[in-house]
């Protein structure tokens, strides 16, 4: 098991795709998926915030099967937000066990949502490993901005399509969907952590790509 897991991290550290890194990480998903669609506090908001991952999952597969195949890291990445959603899903974000990271840093509310709304920024690696590998632009500031940019325009749809949900069906589940605990600020916060994530997510990419990337010009 000990070696399995060794070669696992070498695969995921490699730039080009292994097949088993992706359908490892989508094994992971389905068994997790699974056990946490049993007994979920609310099934109203359970089916809202799987129809997400559903999403994301079923384009990821689309554009795999596709021809359009990322990296292990962009997929590890990828696979983040994917799994701290079904959590989510399954507990509501502001019930999910957090009081670990709450009770240590004395934080006033549960800021799981504020975790997962950064991985969000993740997606960033793959959008600026997409370009680079179709030499989209040769703009090195290109490059690290528009990822950035399209997150951002992510992260606002995003909060406006729960801000549409939130207020055509009943309260209760308008409240549990949005996780926002009182907190009039949540959606620019929400939008704020996702946008930090890209920058993480970007910088660590020139980072990691830094070769490639130095050959945009050449």
């Amino acid at each position: 098991m000990k070696q399995f897991f060794y070669k696992l991290g070498i695969l995921i550290a490699m730039k080009r795709t292994s097949h088993i890194v992706p359908i490892v990480l989508f094994v992971i998903y389905c068994a997790l998926f699974t056990i946490l669609a049993f007994n979920p506090i609310d099934r109203p908001t359970w089916w809202v915030e799987n129809a997400t991952v559903w999403i994301i999952v079923g384009v990821i597969a689309v554009l795999y099967w596709r021809g359009v195949q990322f990296s292990n890291t962009a997929y590890v990445f990828m696979a983040i937000l994917v799994y701290l959603h079904t959590i989510g899903g399954h507990y509501t974000f502001a019930n999910v066990p957090f009081d670990l990271v709450t009770n240590f840093f004395g934080f006033e509310r549960n800021h799981y949502d504020r975790v997962a709304h950064f991985t969000v920024g993740f997606y960033a690696f793959p959008i600026a490993e997409w370009i680079l590998a179709k030499r989209v632009t040769t703009s090195r500031f290109v490059l690290l901005t528009y990822p950035i940019c399209v997150l951002m325009a992510i992260a606002a749809s995003y909060e406006l399509i729960e801000w549409i949900y939130a207020i055509s069906t009943n309260p209760e589940a308008g409240a549990a969907y949005l996780g926002s605990q009182g907190d009039i600020w949540d959606a620019q916060k929400d939008m704020l952590a996702d946008t930090l994530g890209a920058f993480f997510a970007t910088i660590f990419f020139f980072i990691q790509r830094e070769k490639d990337i130095n050959r945009l010009r050449k």
